[in-house]
């Protein structure tokens, strides 16, 4: 009785890894960096996670805990309330309709398609604060967070495939 108990529990424990992780590095992913000549900078780890996940386990990251994230994000960054949503519904979309071309492709394609996605990502808030704004926004900080997110892409998904082989495999 208690084994089966236990079981079930790491089994659960196991099965919420994505989603913990992804908060993580959200909350990680608010510590601005300040560059010189830009404003405060984060890091997308958020983006970098829910990318990783979605591809490999898109079964323990459902569409809804996408949209929750993405609320809690902007009630923690202070963001309009949505607008992280919206664009991670939309990476979501995105990535579970090509989701068959990226597995089993080299880490390249892979890389390459985070560099699409960060970009999209960042495309799709910058206009929405413009719209917000009513006017056109220095793009600037916008990507260089998306050249910093490719950056360290290859090393976040090389911590992500160890934490997926550890527990998920």
């Amino acid at each position: 009785m208690a084994g089966g108990i236990l079981t079930q529990l790491d089994q659960t424990a196991r099965n919420l890894l994505p989603l913990g992780i992804t908060v993580v590095a959200m909350l990680i992913g608010m510590v601005p960096l300040h560059l010189p000549g830009y404003a405060p900078i984060t890091a997308p780890f958020m983006l970098m996670s829910f990318f990783y996940w979605v591809i490999h386990r898109p079964d323990l990251l459902r569409p809804m805990v996408v949209f929750m994230i993405g609320l809690l994000h902007d009630l923690i960054s202070g963001t309009p309330v949505g607008m992280t949503s919206l664009a991670l519904i939309l990476a979501y979309w995105l990535l579970i309709t090509q989701r068959g071309f990226f597995l089993g492709r080299s880490f390249v394609m892979l890389w390459i398609g985070f560099a699409l996605v960060a970009s999209g990502a960042a495309a799709v808030q910058w206009t929405v604060f413009a719209l917000m704004t009513a006017s056109l926004l220095d793009a600037r900080a916008v990507i260089v967070q998306s050249l910093l997110g490719v950056a360290l892409f290859p090393l976040v998904a090389y911590l992500l495939q160890r934490l997926h082989r550890a527990y998920l495999s």
